[in-house]
This record gives structure tokens, C-alpha cells and sequence, in this order.
């Protein structure tokens, strides 16, 4: 599967601001369980691309602002798990494509057990 052409983006900069700001989104870490616990963005929840249907139990308003990523801009995680949570009906989704490379060379920090 790949993501479509419309599925909005973000960047570190505007992550970083929504995530200090008023309403902060929620966000996806796209990786395998292994692989957030390992490292990621402060705040984030995960949900592995191949179980995209967790979030229909921790995100119940399909209208809440979601942004999700992975490791870097050739990963296709979280493209493709924003594409399947289009599908399933959550309407305000962006990609943060540069993910914990992105994040890391902004200057942010990362958290998890080999940071």
C-alpha cells in the first residue's frame, strides 16, 4: 500500500509547536512495539503500521488531529499507517515523514532505552 497523493504532512517545527501548544495532537509512533520502546518522539503513542485498528480503542473521536511517524523519510510506516487510518474513517491526519531522524536533526530530544 502506498500513501496517497493528498495525505497531508508536517514538519519538526510545526510538530514541536502543536505538541506545546493549546490542543496538542495525538501522536503515532508507526514502528513495531520493539522499536518505540527503543526510541521516541515525547508524548507519542504506538501503533504499529499492521494494527491500525487499535486505534478505533485509544483515539474514539474520528476528528481529532493525529500525526504520525517513524524512523526517517525512506520509511514507509507511517505513511501507510495514516493512509489506513483515512480509510477507516479519522479526517484530520498528517504525516510527520521526516520522523526520529527529522525530529533529532531539529534539535529535539527523543526518549526510550537506547536514547
Amino acid at each position: 500500500m502506498t500513501a496517497t497523493a493528498t495525505l497531508q504532512r508536517t514538519d519538526a517545527e510545526t510538530l514541536h509547536r502543536k505538541m506545546t501548544g493549546e490542543f496538542a495532537p495525538i501522536i503515532i509512533n508507526a514502528l513495531s512495539r520493539d522499536a518505540y520502546l527503543a526510541k521516541h518522539i515525547p508524548g507519542s503513542i504506538n501503533i504499529p503500521t499492521e494494527n491500525a485498528e487499535l486505534a478505533k480503542e485509544v483515539i474514539p473521536f474520528m476528528d481529532a488531529e493525529i500525526i504520525v511517524y517513524c524512523a526517517n523519510s525512506d520509511c514507509d510506516a507511517s505513511p501507510n499507517l495514516a493512509q489506513k487510518l483515512e480509510e477507516m474513517g479519522y479526517t484530520n491526519v498528517s504525516d510527520f515523514e521526516e520522523g526520529l531522524a527529522g525530529w533529532r536533526q531539529a534539535g529535539y530530544e527523543l526518549t526510550g532505552t537506547e536514547v
